[in-house]
């Protein structure tokens, strides 16, 4: 049987600020644990929340990337029930009044965009993080009050490519916003996946399956393609889908039942007593918006029309902006937009790779790249140099200085290659016999003993050109 497939995705992601969301604990990641904590974090009796006026800005500018409607009047809502990384016995979220509402993303899928809406943004506080061992339960409340929001979108999506585009573009926007740091890895911005299914062309919704706290993008993926199977192969042997809680198994690639549903669970829900509404002034909420840093789609527009990059080169950039950002750098003093881009996306991340140092962290002034390039395209060393040259200039030392130290300014003085191209022709008369014989890789051949008698310093291109001129005069 055919089926319809429904997906849904919530995610959490909490935001960059220096204190958490009712607290003034600082928020800093990989803590001693339990060092980051207050009475509030940990719901001592007669502490009050004081709403984080820096969450309240990031959360904004979320909204208006992801064009949602915002509400000024923030309320906070109890979220009641008990679990041990919830010292509170309650959560402190917006449920009946979220900051934002009915917005949407564009994603890019191999059948073209889509729009995905997005049905509400609110606000809440995280949990603490539980280390589950077999003699017990460790918890570490540095996250706990960590502030958060959750993005829930419409079922729009059908497959697992849809599924992962979404979740790429919320947070390259996220990400471009300053919104938040987006590392899954961290657990600074988790995935909830609803996947149901139903018969073609049938109005009703199947029984949903959650899976909870997806890591990464290429999770997402296998575990929707992996439930969309699990699912179909019980509806096609006559069974029926039960409600239940799954989590992603790495290394079976396969989801794994949690917990069964019996129905939705009552939280009892009720206005959080000890944090007055407050009304956002319009002129605020106007001049956060006026002052958003530029978007994903905005700079790939940019890269399109002034550098001409194709649409995997932009790709790379998107998806890394501090490689981007040295890149800007870099074309504000270089020549060739797609000779700078394939020595940034290629050269540049491999040797960080290699050497095991993140961009933020190099010695690579983008300068000194810029005029590496440029000694590239003027003819002034070849690539083969330019790749000698390159190491020493991401120790942060200048292409020019090193090209002189090594010697290794390329040689393109026409009399000078004319002299060199004879002498060569001269001792090996076997290649122009070859040549007048159609065997066209005789040029090759003596371009690499002229090369070989320059030291590697010939123009390449310059001494083909010239040879198979000279060729060309010796066999008339």
């Amino acid at each position: 049987m055919e089926y319809d497939v429904v997906i849904g995705i919530e995610i959490h992601c909490e935001l960059k600020t220096n204190s958490k969301m009712f607290s003034s604990s600082p928020t800093t990641f990989g803590r001693v644990a339990n060092s980051c904590v207050n009475e509030i974090d940990l719901g001592h009796p007669g502490t009050l929340p004081c709403v984080n006026k820096g969450a309240v800005v990031q959360a904004i500018k979320a909204c208006t990337a992801l064009h949602l409607e915002i509400d000024p009047l923030v309320k906070f809502d109890r979220k009641n029930y008990y679990y041990s990384d919830l010292p509170k016995g309650f959560q402190i979220t917006q449920q009946f009044h979220p900051i934002g509402s009915n917005g949407y993303i564009e994603i890019e899928t191999s059948k073209g965009k889509k729009t995905v809406r997005i049905n509400r943004i609110h606000m809440e506080e995280d949990t603490a993080k539980q280390f589950h061992l077999n003699e017990g339960t460790l918890i570490d409340f540095n996250r706990a009050g960590t502030p958060l929001i959750e993005i829930v979108s419409e079922p729009d999506m059908t497959n697992g490519e849809e599924a992962a585009a979404y979740v790429e573009s919320l947070r390259q926007t996220l990400y471009y916003l300053g919104v938040s740091d987006v590392k899954m890895e961290e657990g600074s911005m988790r995935c909830d996946v609803n996947i149901s299914l139903m018969p073609k062309g049938a109005t009703e919704y199947g029984v949903k399956n959650e899976i909870k706290n997806l890591n990464s993008i290429s999770n997402v993926q296998k575990a929707i393609d992996f439930e969309i199977e699990r699912q179909a192969k019980i509806l096609d042997e006559g069974g029926v889908i039960q409600q239940a809680t799954r989590r992603f198994d790495e290394a079976t690639k396969s989801t794994i039942l949690m917990r069964l549903k019996e129905g939705t669970v009552d939280y009892k829900f009720f206005p959080e007593p000890n944090i007055v509404p407050i009304r956002l002034d319009d002129a605020w909420i106007k001049q956060i918006q006026d002052n958003l840093p530029e978007l994903p789609e905005q700079r790939r527009s940019r890269y399109e029309k002034d550098y001409q990059l194709s649409a995997y080169d932009i790709s790379v950039f998107l998806a890394n902006k501090e490689l981007a950002e040295v890149y800007e750098e870099v074309m504000k003093s270089c020549d060739n937009a797609k000779l700078a881009c394939n020595w940034m996306i290629t050269e540049v991340l491999a040797w960080l790779a290699k050497n095991e140092i993140s961009i933020e962290n190099m010695k690579m002034n983008p300068t000194h790249l810029a005029k590496m390039v440029n000694m590239i395209e003027k003819g002034d060393i070849s690539s083969k140099q330019a790749k000698e040259v390159f190491e020493d200039v991401m120790l942060g030392k200048d292409p020019e200085v090193v090209v002189s130290e090594k010697g290794l300014v390329q040689v393109s003085d026409t009399s000078m290659l004319d002299a060199l191209i004879k002498e060569v022709l001269d001792e090996q008369p076997q290649s122009i016999e070859d040549y007048r014989n159609g065997k066209d890789r005789a040029v090759g051949f003596l371009v690499g003993q002229v090369m070989k008698k320059s030291k590697g310093q010939a123009n390449p291109a310059m001494t083909n050109k010239m040879i198979v001129e000279e060729l060309n005069n010796r066999i008339k």
